[in-house]
């Protein structure tokens, strides 16, 4: 058993995607949604579609994957109710303390835990089903090693197909510290698709150095099926309704056995030509340096004719279809057909093409009508009664319906049974297909045609409503909303790549290669230890580290696993920035267990005042994480690399992003982190003291800190972050 999951940003989507035989679908409402510029849906429209979907035994997962302020959560719980209550089959939610709440206070609802919670190891889906998720999305990182894992300790849902985010599962904030729109709160702005150098050599003009290309695992879903995975997903709520119904059919064939024409896909949307994702490990097509947007399917190449350019293809087009051109693997622009001849057709374009220029199709007029035009219908047999003397009565696919009245004998004309066929075939937007079985009609019954009409009206509402209603008990949004506790924290922790000489109370050693003896890099520190753990690591990567674990006090982590995998290793848990910490949901768990942890560092001094607490630690100074990135930005060039620490990744505005690589194993695939261009410097009142001075000088920052001084000259570019400025 396994199903295909289509997204639905809108009604024409929805419908593209039921109607192209897709198994389930999701959606977001007006408001918690992580596609915020899809068009949504408000709870009217909302229940049209379950309607519509459940005729067919669709399922409908609503998407309230944002995270969520403290002033926002009884309007959160308020949606999520509405969302149950009017039928949807499942909720899935980013904030895995906030899920284990509603869990608590409404056990009927199903809850899918968002990609957005990064779950990447066993690790993490033993603390979402032991939260109450019934099913974990996993992050578009995990190793297929640790995929079959997963979908050996609950329900788990892949991404197959669809865009791809260049950083770790809700792990970015380069468009909220860039811009003040924040990717977690579904507000991204997409600055990982613009246009940056690196300083390494061959690296240094402008490209789309961390635009991934589009995710499309083809017939390697097989091998997610036999691994156990339940659900296919396919990304694209902001994408057009005949790039939905392409993806649906091009997987139920694969899933089918046939080889499947990924033909259409192409056409309605791709950019990069596709990657197999990191599932399966980075591949040479993942990134996308030279193409932005949507690249379409190569048709031919040009040869200039008489001034005019002309596309040789053996291919078929017609008025109204677009092109993109290529030369030497860059866009150069846009172009529209302008006329068949023998052996391909001409293009109108907006620059002047050269001899061998490719040519590839973005819009295919023919193949989105095809695509538009599929309609599902649902066969409806009927088996009819209509007898003088008795209610006239109707049985619909085993649902029967009895009129309220006997009929009558009629004086002139009887009532037939082609009257009573052709009246049951009007079906109006019911998706029916109506085939008559049988039809009684004895003793010359009387029904005038309007009676008729209506009698096949109300039959049909109750078949709608035997299809459509959901057995379930309404649930109130009457949860109770933990307190803020009231508590100051004094101690100072610091993350830095060597502690020797740091001054602080908690010293988290966060290693450039963790399969090296790393520990002297601690050996004269005199407070707590921690060692550093990134939000993500594999099972193999675990199997690297946990030995290591022994010689620290606990460990810090970003990632939420950590809470199961510090309960295994009897050790501390100091609960990292990118855990999140938006609401006292999480506060009321992490309080009591855990030794620290950090509230969220895109909430301003204001928003964090509910979230105090004696363990609670802000992130006040130094250099701000801006994304993590689990692949190589230099497409794995691995002989010319000069494998320096840290790189320098530049914006068109000048603007200089500290680029570190890290390894966990030597060897065996490095991963980078990337921060932001002004380092902070903010005074959480009431918290302790977290600073980053991962790729800064640990020792001397805090010997100053120490004795009092000011070390904003020394962090040179500053930026007070969210301390005043809110996320949208």
């Amino acid at each position: 058993m396994c199903e295909i999951l289509a997204p639905a940003g809108d009604k024409n989507s929805a419908l593209a995607a039921i109607n192209s035989g897709a198994d389930a679908i999701y959606l977001g409402l007006r408001q918690f949604s992580a596609r915020s510029s899809a068009a949504n849906f408000d709870l009217a429209e909302f229940k049209k579609i379950v309607n519509y979907a459940h005729l067919f035994g669709v399922r409908v997962h609503v998407a309230l994957n944002t995270l969520i302020k403290q002033d926002e959560v009884k309007d959160f719980i308020s949606s999520a109710c509405e969302a149950w209550n009017a039928g949807a089959d499942a909720l899935i939610i980013q904030d895995i303390f906030l899920g284990r709440a509603i869990h608590s206070a409404y056990p009927q609802i199903v809850l899918h835990l968002s990609t957005q919670a990064g779950i990447c190891n066993e690790y993490g889906a033993r603390l979402a089903k032991e939260f109450g998720f019934s099913r974990v999305i996993l992050a578009r990182e995990t190793a297929f090693e640790d995929v079959k894992k997963i979908a050996g300790i609950i329900e788990t849902e892949t991404f197959v197909q669809g865009a791809l985010c260049t950083c770790f599962s809700g792990q970015c904030y380069l468009s909220s510290f860039a811009g003040g729109n924040s990717g977690n709160r579904g507000r991204c702005k997409q600055p990982c698709r613009k246009l940056y150098s690196i300083d390494r050599s061959g690296f240094e003009d402008m490209a789309y150095r961390i635009s991934p290309s589009d995710l499309s695992v083809g017939d390697s879903i097989l091998k997610l099926k036999d691994a156990g995975v339940y659900s296919f997903k396919i990304e694209g709520r902001m994408r057009r309704p005949e790039y939905v119904a392409a993806a649906v059919g091009y997987y139920r064939s694969v899933l089918r056995g046939e080889k499947g024409d990924i033909s259409p896909l192409k056409r309605t949307y791709n950019r990069g030509n596709y990657t197999k994702g990191l599932a399966f490990g980075q591949d040479k097509s993942f990134l996308s340096p030279a193409v932005q947007g949507h690249i379409g399917e190569y048709v031919g190449t040009v040869k200039v004719v008489d001034g005019k350019f002309f596309c040789e293809s053996g291919m078929r087009f017609a008025r109204g279809d677009g092109f993109k051109i290529l030369r030497s693997g860059r866009e150069v622009c846009g172009g529209i057909f302008d006329g068949d001849s023998r052996g391909g057709f001409y293009i109108n374009a907006s620059k002047r093409l050269k001899n061998g220029d490719k040519v590839f199709v973005t819009t295919d007029t023919a193949l989105n009508a095809r695509l538009s035009s599929v309609k599902r219908s649902l066969p409806v047999k009927i088996q009819a009664r209509f007898c003088a003397g008795e209610r006239p009565r109707v049985c619909m696919n085993g649902v029967e319906y009895v009129g309220d009245c006997e009929l009558g004998v009629a004086q002139n004309r009887p009532l037939t049974a082609d009257d009573i066929a052709v009246s049951f075939k009007k079906v109006g937007e019911l998706p029916f297909d109506v085939q008559i079985d049988e039809i009684v009609v004895d003793g010359a019954p009387y029904l005038g045609m309007s009676a008729l009409n209506s009698f096949r009206r109300a039959a049909y509402g109750k078949l709608v409503y035997c299809l459509t209603r959901v057995e379930r008990l309404p649930v109130t949004a009457e949860m109770d909303i933990p307190a803020p506790v009231h508590g100051a924290c004094i101690k100072s922790a610091v993350i830095a790549s060597d502690l020797n000489a740091v001054c602080a109370d908690i010293g988290i050693l966060k290693p450039e290669d963790y399969s090296v003896d790393f520990v002297s890099l601690a050996s004269d520190f005199r407070g707590e230890k921690f060692l550093y753990l990134p939000a993500f690591l594999s099972g193999k990567d675990i199997d690297i580290i946990s030995s290591a674990c022994k010689y620290f006090d606990g460990i810090y982590c970003e990632g939420t696993y950590a809470v199961a995998l510090a309960k295994e290793l009897k050790k501390p848990l100091f609960a990292g920035v990118g855990f999140n910490v938006f609401n006292t949901f999480s506060v009321d768990y992490l309080k009591d267990n855990v030794r620290y942890f950090c509230v969220s560092k895109e909430l301003t001094s204001s928003e964090i005042a509910p979230l105090n607490a004696p363990n609670a630690f802000a992130l006040a100074a130094g250099g701000i994480k801006v994304m993590d990135l689990i692949y190589c930005p230099f497409g794995k060039t691995c002989s010319g690399c000069d494998r320096r620490n840290m790189y320098t990744l530049t914006d068109e505005a000048g603007r200089r992003f500290p680029m570190r690589r890290y390894e966990i194993k030597r060897g065996d695939g490095c991963r980078f982190e990337l921060f932001n261009c002004a380092n902070l410097v903010a005074d959480y009142k009431g918290y302790g003291r977290l600073f980053d001075f991962t790729h800064l000088p640990a020792a001397e920052l805090t010997q100053d800190i120490a004795r009092g001084d000011t070390i904003n000259g020394k962090l040179k570019d500053i930026t007070r972050g969210h301390f005043n400025s809110p996320i949208l």
